[in-house]
């Protein structure tokens, strides 16, 4: 079975930083996009960050424009998200998520997924 398997996540103060990794199991990224999402409690999930499979215009949530950055390292077959400035609002279980030559930030439209990783914030 295809899936992707997170790591990274944990509890850190306001205003700290945090780097989420997600590794594919039989697969490779290769000509996937690749894509972070995020479920806050009592809140529908949200995409955060794409980016396409031919690595072009990564789109950014507003809320996380100029602190978080997405990451592929193909010759490692990992992906990342870097979280910086971090707030009590980014609290949540975020997601990674990957779809085959895919250009979209649209939950729809990815196949795999990651298990899930909290990332909790304290003020």
């Amino acid at each position: 079975q295809l899936r992707l398997v997170e790591s990274g996540g944990g509890l850190v103060q306001s205003g700290g930083s945090l780097t989420l990794s997600c590794t594919p199991s039989k697969f490779t990224l290769d000509h996937y996009a690749i894509g972070w999402f995020r479920q806050a409690p009592g809140k529908e999930r949200e995409g955060v960050s794409c980016i396409s499979s031919s690595d072009d215009n990564p789109y950014y949530h507003d809320s996380v424009k100029g602190r978080f950055t997405i990451s592929r390292d193909n010759a490692k077959n990992v992906m990342y998200l870097q979280m910086d400035s971090l707030k009590p609002e980014d609290t949540a279980v975020y997601y990674c998520a990957a779809d085959h030559w895919g250009n979209s930030c649209h939950q729809r439209d990815y196949d795999y997924w990651g298990q899930g990783t909290q990332v909790t914030v304290s003020s």
